[in-house]
């Protein structure tokens, strides 16, 4: 076999030259990682969750490890979305990377606008849509656990944006594929799945949370990876767009098992904190495993469980 694997991966009108990004949350900005690793070499840049408004985030304790894992909870904190634009955004100007924008609200309307502020930024290549926020109209329900809800947020985010549009999918719900299909129905053109799962920690000697007043978090890393591995499969088959596998992927063999189960592409999140290098190591070993076993392009690879 001669020259090297085709990589690249299509999700609605985003080409991504490999399927290997960081996730939503964990890479910042991007310019925050660019002296460990070239972002051009990624399939997308993912930046943290943007909001109208600048959000100064979670009390203190954000963050505590767990058994495999880490509970955060960080509380969307970031410069909201006039200062993205202005002093953000600009960073990416000539660079050859896909920029995904997260983007969350409190409310349909939030969403609406920012998916409208955001289709007018060239440099914007897609949107992923955070809807593990709660709805404060609905009394605090979140987005996505209410399949009504999440309808209406797909269907009006897709008719004010051209741009791509990815729906992150949170896992506390009966079933995962009822989501999914609702998704694609009002017009997603890819999910990613799974947002991290509640979880609690408590410190035995002083009986308290050991995230604070915070109470609970999201819990990521290792721990979580069974699960999302099972949920990325079952969704995988229930609907025809892409699915984008995250959930405690530390190594290239994590990696390959969400390509396996059906996953088009991965995000790569906690690993960037202990392995800034995590999704050029991916990317590279990903090359190699096709090369091996004769695969000429990656789509080979996906959705290949016996």
């Amino acid at each position: 076999m001669s020259g090297s694997p085709d990589l690249s991966v299509q999700i609605g009108g985003l080409r991504l030259k490999n399927p290997v990004m960081p996730a939503s949350g964990t890479f910042g900005y991007g310019e925050e990682y660019a002296d460990f690793l070239d972002l051009n070499r990624l399939g997308a840049v993912i930046v943290k969750t943007i909001t109208l408004k600048p959000r100064t985030g979670s009390y203190p304790h954000r963050s505590t490890e767990v058994a495999s894992g880490f509970l955060a909870s960080i509380g969307l904190q970031n410069v909201g979305v006039e200062h993205f634009i202005k002093e953000k955004l600009p960073y990416f100007a000539g660079m050859d990377v896909p920029l995904i924008v997260n983007i969350g609200g409190q409310s349909l309307e939030e969403y609406v606008e920012l998916a409208s502020i955001m289709n007018t930024q060239p440099r914007v290549d897609a949107l992923e849509l955070n809807i593990s926020c709660p709805n404060v109209s609905k009394g605090g329900i979140h987005f996505g656990t209410d399949p009504g809800v999440t309808r209406e947020l797909v269907t009006q985010v897709r008719g004010v944006t051209e741009k791509t549009v990815i729906v992150k999918l949170t896992p506390m719900v009966s079933d995962i594929r009822l989501f999914a299909e609702i998704c694609q129905e009002a017009g997603a053109d890819g999910l990613s799945l799974i947002n991290a799962p509640l979880g609690m920690s408590v410190d035995v000697k002083t009986r308290r949370s050991k995230l604070g007043r915070n109470m609970k978090g999201g819990l990521t890393g290792p721990a979580i990876k069974p699960l999302a591995l099972y949920l990325v499969h079952q969704v995988s088959k229930s609907v025809d767009i892409p699915v984008i596998g995250i959930g405690g992927i530390s190594s290239l063999e994590d990696a390959l098992e969400f390509f396996i189960v059906g996953a088009s592409a991965v995000q790569v999140g906690t690993w960037n904190f202990i392995n800034p290098r995590i999704t050029t190591d991916i990317i590279e070993g990903l090359q190699e495993y096709l090369i091996e076993n004769k695969m000429r392009v990656f789509r080979e690879l996906v959705g290949t469980l016996l």
